[in-house]
């Protein structure tokens, strides 16, 4: 996203290039915008990915009459934090941030 800020980058170029969709980038640089998306410093010089991990809904045990619960997961090493869909950009950036932060 932060490459969309760059002088001369187009959304549908940078998009096309990381294989996503030009109305995501668009919509994550707009949340940016809002300061409603926390990006990485610039000093790092590099982008920044988190992990994503994709799994099968079937993989998830169900209650019959139980509704499907939408749920944030943030995993780094062996650290899997799970969170409800409610849950604020702030509070997430937070959990991020100190989950990078180094240890004691």
């Amino acid at each position: 996203m932060a490459e969309t800020l760059e002088p001369g980058a187009t959304v549908n170029a940078i998009a096309e290039r990381y294989d996503i969709r030009p109305n995501q980038l668009s919509a994550w640089r707009r949340l940016a915008k809002q300061g409603q998306l926390v990006l990485p410093p610039a000093e790092l010089g590099e982008p920044v990915f988190a992990p994503l991990v994709i799994c099968d809904p079937t993989e998830t045990p169900e209650l019959s009459d139980a509704k499907p619960q939408q749920v944030i997961r943030i995993v780094k090493g062996t650290t899997r934090i799970e969170l409800s869909s409610d849950t604020s950009a702030g509070q997430i950036a937070a959990i991020v941030r100190a989950l990078e932060a180094p240890a004691c």
